[in-house]
């Protein structure tokens, strides 16, 4: 083979839809009506199943049962343990072990029950409980009675919940790859809507923390693959809208639930409530598409083809017919055995730590994504304890994502991506530990600054996942972010448990996530500034990247563009090749004929490819 034909067939392998989307549309009207109708909407299962398990373990007053005293009042009944002085009987997991009918018989006294309390008397377990349903009608606390020595149990359920996920993601993100984006999401969401029925069916807590696993499974992979189709089907420019926007679908999400919390204080019907609405979704399998992005790569081009016709059609332009001859000469050539062999036998895990700076690198990113996982869940998950109203400090906590994600999407494109994070995780663990310095009846200012800490631990998480995709090379970018989710995924299951601590002392977990984030938003400086570069491509370039770091480098705030051309990708002006006119180019790329702003935003979303040519992007959610 010559070096034309070598040439030819390299064209035609790399073949790109970003090419052709600034020509039919990036952002048209066929995107906006997917994306406001379907997509986004797609995006708020998430949070319904992630969270509602919170208001399902509501621990609510409780006392030790005494069917010698049912001839009195509840209420009565509670005074006796609440007034006691004896901890382990005023905790409700220690009674009186006296014939509460002979005391009744010998004393004159019975309008003020607890008057007749001596404290002296022996204490035994208690072996069943009332509890006060006033305010939480139903919870697995009381159906289960899970408290005293068996008060850890909501916690191992929290646990199980985050066991699912890194399998769910690991799971749902081949099936995304194999059978596409459309048929992964309802599976998906069937799976999620079969776990919450077996959660509202369960008969004992085993029965319910399996089916938690269930639901667990689909958390958040039921989140990434409409991002994933909305992200596919833009143009490069408007991917950090599409990021920011399905956040706030996120966030509308945890707003929605805890409206429906606050109404539904029945277990068995919040999950029922919070699940059984989104068989509705279904009727999407008639709208939304498959992602032509994963068609073209499977070699499916009549149905790609089919799908961005219609997209150019409702846009109100045309599709080119170069672009159609492109695919059809794809379609023909095929890859030789060497070069499938090559694609195959790509990098290992174990590639990104076999040099020196790609090792720091990949355990900086790991352990940044460890910590902003921790302590956003974590958070996420303390909201309901503070204040006086857990619907309230849920509402609060999730709220306050909104302008966080709003502030983020302002400064990474201004201010970078290391020094924001650093400040917002900083800031974030700072607020977590003032709160250990305050009094325990300051609860107001307690929940200010959780929230504080919330918006700003929000706007990290947000930064972590783009920065993260840029500091890891082309080549390793799948493999590397899919290892750095993984290993803080399982994190997740240790995070219920430093909660758990939170229930003899309020601020002990927060000082502990405080801790974290301080320490992940100092370490995130010695991570190299990505804005204004070029993005490694190759393993090499990967170790090259950063590699020459000094602190000065490290105390500069707002990044400076590069003085070398050769490192700056605002200085790339590639021609788009499909354009079929010089103004057409201008208008795609909103520039006299270059498209820097584009090649910029394409370079941080450049996935490897498979043996089949399958983008791999669900490693990056």
């Amino acid at each position: 083979m010559d070096n034309s034909d070598s040439e030819k067939k390299k064209k035609i392998n790399e073949v790109d839809l970003d090419e052709v989307l600034p020509i039919i549309g990036e952002f048209g009207r066929y995107q906006k009506l997917l994306l406001w109708l379907v997509c986004l909407p797609a995006c708020i299962p998430c949070g319904f199943g992630a969270f509602n398990q919170l208001f399902m373990s509501d621990v609510p007053p409780h006392w030790c049962s005494e069917p010698q005293l049912y001839n009195f009042t509840a209420e009565q009944r509670k005074r006796i343990y609440e007034q006691s002085n004896v901890t382990q009987v005023k905790n409700g997991c220690m009674r009186y072990a006296v014939n509460w009918t002979e005391v009744l018989v010998s004393s004159e006294v019975h309008e003020n029950l607890e008057q007749l309390v001596n404290e002296s008397w022996p204490l035994e377990k208690c072996n069943s409980w009332e509890y006060d349903t006033s305010f939480v009608q139903s919870s697995i606390v009381i159906d289960f009675d899970l408290v005293c020595e068996h008060d850890i149990y909501p916690t191992v359920g929290l646990a199980a919940l985050n066991l699912g996920g890194p399998i769910g993601v690991y799971f749902f993100g081949v099936l995304n790859d194999r059978i596409g984006r459309r048929k992964s999401y309802f599976l998906c969401l069937a799976t999620l809507i079969v776990g919450s029925l077996l959660t509202a069916c369960a008969m004992n807590f085993w029965w319910w923390a399996m089916s938690r696993v269930i639901v667990g499974l689909t958390i958040p992979a039921v989140y990434q693959i409409p991002f994933i189709i909305s992200l596919e089907l833009v143009g490069p420019n408007y991917r950090s809208f599409i990021t920011v926007m399905t956040c706030m679908f996120y966030t509308l999400g945890l707003v929605l639930l805890s409206g429906v919390t606050y109404y539904v204080r029945n277990w068995v019907y919040l999950a029922l409530a919070t699940s059984a609405p989104f068989t509705l979704y279904f009727i999407y399998w008639w709208f939304l598409p498959e992602s032509p992005r994963w068609l073209l790569a499977k070699g499916r081009i009549e149905e790609a083809l089919k799908i961005l016709e219609t997209l150019a059609r409702i846009n109100g332009t045309v599709l080119p017919d170069s672009f159609k001859q492109k695919l059809k000469q794809k379609m023909m050539m095929q890859r030789t055995l060497s070069e499938e062999k090559r694609l195959k036998e790509g990098p290992g895990v174990l590639t990104l730590c076999r040099t020196p700076n790609m090792r720091l690198k990949t355990i900086l990113i790991t352990f940044n994504w460890f910590a902003n996982d921790m302590v956003y869940i974590g958070l996420s998950y303390y909201g309901p304890s503070l204040g006086q109203n857990q619907y309230l400090s849920f509402l609060l906590s999730s709220v306050v994502e909104v302008p966080s994600c709003l502030v983020c999407w302002l400064l990474m494109d201004r201010w970078g991506r290391r020094w924001p994070l650093c400040l917002a995780m900083t800031l974030s663990g700072i607020s977590c530990i003032v709160t250990v310095t305050l009094p325990p009846d300051a609860v107001i200012t307690t929940l200010v600054l959780f929230l504080f800490s919330k918006f700003t631990i929000s706007a990290s998480f947000l930064i972590i996942y783009p920065f993260a995709g840029e500091l890891y090379p082309t080549q390793l970018r799948g493999i590397g972010i899919g290892t750095s989710a993984y290993i803080a995924g399982l994190g997740l299951v240790l995070i219920p448990f430093i909660n758990y601590l939170g229930r003899e002392n309020l601020v002990l977990p927060l000082l502990i996530m405080g801790i974290l984030s301080v320490i992940g938003g100092i370490t995130g400086l010695r991570l190299p500034e990505t804005l204004h570069y070029k993005l490694p491509q190759s393993v090499e370039e990967g170790e090259e990247f950063g590699k020459n770091w000094t602190m000065a480098d490290c105390i500069t705030c707002v990044p400076k563009r590069p003085s070398e051309h050769s490192n700056s990708y605002e200085d790339l002006t590639e021609k788009l090749e499909m354009s079929p006119t010089t103004e057409t180019t201008a208008f795609a790329t909103g520039s006299g004929g270059g498209r820097s702003k584009f090649t910029r935003q394409q370079s941080t979303m450049e996935t490897p490819l498979d043996s089949s040519g399958v983008v791999k992007m669900t490693c990056w959610f």
